[in-house]
This record gives C-alpha cells, structure tokens and sequence, in this order.
C-alpha cells in the first residue's frame, strides 16, 4: 500500500541533502579564485541560457517517463556538475560547470513539486500541498544558510574540497531518490515514440496557457519578484566584504539574509483569507525596499535589505506555487512548472549581466 507520508519524508530528505554542500556561496568562492563580477554574473547568464533551452523539455519528459526517473538524472547532473568545477582551471570549464548545474535544476524543478501534489492528490491529501511548499522552502533557506554560512571555511579549504564534499552529499541522495515511489498520472500510447508524447504534452501544456492566461500572469510577477531576490542575495556575497564586514561575520550575514524566507514562508500560512492581489503588492515594494537598503553602503543594513527580499518572495512564491498546483491538469503538471522556470530564466538572462555590471559599477 502507497505510503504518504513515507514519500514526503523521502521528498524533504532529497531536497536537504540536495542543497547541504560547502559550495553555497559560489559567488564568493569564484570571486576569490581572482573572477570579477562581470564574469560571475555571466557565468549566472550560462545557467540561465542552459536552463532556458532545456527547461521546458526536462518538464515534459518528467510527464512522459515519470518524475522519479527525472529526479534520479537531476542527482547525475549535480555529480557530474560538481566533478568539474574540481577539475576546473578556467573561466571555460567553470561555465561548463554552471551549465551541469542548470541540468540538475531542470530536471528536478518540474519534477518534484509534480510528483509530491500527485501523490498527495492519490490520496486526497491536495490541501496539504501549501504547507508542503512552504516546508520545501524553510528547508531551502536554511540549508542554503548553513551552507553559506561555511563560506568561510570554504575559502580556506579550497574550492576542490568544498565541490568534493557536495558530491559527499549528492551520492546518499541518489540513493533516497532511487526509492520514491512513481505516481503515474496519464496512460503512455504504446504505439507512439517518447518524442510523439512529448509534443503531445507540449501542444496540451501550452493549449491550457492559452486559456488560462490567469495562470500565465501568475508565472510572470512570481519569476519577476524571484529574479530581484535571487541576484540581490548573489552580488551581496560579493558586495558585503566590501562593504567592510569581517570576514568571519560574512556566512553570518548570510544565513541570516536566508532566515528572512523561512519567516515569509511560515506568515503567508496564516494569511489565507489575505487577497493574492494585495500580498503581491507589499511583496513587490518590500523587494524594492530591501534592494534599496543595500545601497546604503552599511553591511548591517545590507544584511537586513537581504533579509526583507527574501522574506517578501518567499511569502509570495508559496501563494503562487499553490494556486498554480491547483489550476494544472496532472498529465502536463510537470510541464507546466517548467514553463514557469522558463519564464523564470528569460527574466534572469536579462537582468544578471546587467545587476553584475550595475553592483560592479556601484
């Protein structure tokens, strides 16, 4: 008999020994291994390029194969990701590197929320995706805190070591990824190729955006409000040393910036009744206000105006992840979550060069 809770345990474990690593400050170690910040907010333009070519199809065939065998290949892209970046002795093999990495995002973002609200929809369990989301989120935001809270440590061991430890972390995950259970959700023709089923998923994903344009605006302000929180807290690893806090203070600062979207996931639980209309709009000026207090120069308020960004997106991010959970059809769910990726990366593709050009030039 499918066991539920058993499932959502494994999801939670795969997602912390997913994000556990020395690496989590990437920015800072790249800056100290001599790259400027033109260069690592290309290399974030490498991921998202990669990432917008192959988002949209890593979803779709999540939903034509299954999303475990999706998860799995998303584990191999983080080892293989990792294995270079320690073999890396240029600017080159490090974008090579990012590019394994937006491998690994691709094909677990349309994966496993899909497989977590179908297996609760199997059991009617549906209601609990909210908290669901808002879990994965906390687990996010601190296991991303604690791993850049080691950036100091990751700067004296090196980045070889910090990149062989995440591996450390990537193989038990394999294992526990091997064990979910699939939730199949549509019947696979067996007379039409892998490709024919894809673009079927594809024609229907796409067919359901076009009538549910609601759906689309959805996608659109949660990836806008997403991109200004994810390259604030990037360019501040950088930002904050020269900022002048102390170099043991700056994986505190950090983890702090992080606890800000596990306070924001937790409050919009009990904001139900709260219009998403409204929460939109004091999560986009708390953003802007958050962007505002880094430039004030001052590490201690730097810190807070991270803080405040994550807090506000991640509040936002698990309204959104939940009402588009409830608007997409099981059969093009994973598919459809890609596309908000997708939209995602657009957005990112045209903002990171320019925030590390404007961080640099500020």
């Amino acid at each position: 008999m499918f066991n539920i809770n058993k499932q959502i345990r494994k999801l939670y474990t795969s997602s912390i020994l997913g994000i556990l690593s020395l690496s989590g400050a990437w920015v800072a170690i790249l800056a100290s291994r001599g790259f400027s910040l033109a260069q690592i907010g290309f290399a974030e333009t490498v991921f998202h390029i990669v990432s917008l070519l192959f988002e949209i199809p890593s979803g779709a065939l999540a939903d034509v194969i299954g999303r475990k065998k999706t998860l799995v290949l998303s584990v191999i892209m983080r080892i293989i990701s990792n294995a270079i970046m320690v073999a890396s002795n240029n600017f080159t093999m490090v974008c090579i590197s990012i590019g394994f990495c937006a491998l690994n995002y691709n094909f677990a973002s349309g994966s496993d929320d899909a497989l977590a609200y179908d297996s609760m929809k199997s059991v009617g369990k549906e209601d609990y995706f909210e908290k669901y989301a808002s879990n994965q989120l906390i687990i996010y935001r601190v296991c991303e805190g604690l791993s850049t809270l080691a950036a100091g440590l990751s700067l004296a061991l090196g980045y070889k070591i910090s990149y062989l430890v995440s591996i450390g972390f990537a193989i038990p995950q394999l294992v526990v990824t091997c064990s979910l259970t699939e939730i199949r959700v549509g019947e696979v023709s067996p007379h039409r190729s892998i490709f024919a089923e894809i673009k079927k998923v594809f024609a229907e994903s796409f067919r359901f955006l076009k009538v549910e344009t609601k759906a689309v605006i959805l996608m659109f302000t949660n990836s806008l409000v997403g991109a200004f929180d994810v390259l604030l807290l990037f360019f501040l690893q950088a930002k904050l040393p020269e900022a002048g806090i102390p170099k043991w203070a700056l994986g505190l600062a950090l983890l702090i910036m992080q606890t800000g979207g596990v306070l924001g996931a937790r409050i919009i639980l009990h904001a139900k009744k709260v219009r998403y209309r409204t929460i939109f709009v004091i999560a986009t000026l708390v953003v802007l206000g958050g962007i505002a207090i880094e430039h004030s120069g001052l590490y201690v308020l730097m810190t807070l105006g991270g803080f405040l960004t994550a807090l506000a997106d991640d509040a936002l991010q698990v309204r959104t992840n939940t009402m588009l959970q409830d608007m997409f059809p099981s059969e093009q769910r994973a598919t459809l979550i890609s596309i908000e990726s997708f939209t995602f990366s657009v957005i990112m593709i045209v903002l990171s060069p320019l925030a590390g050009i404007f961080f640099e030039w500020w």
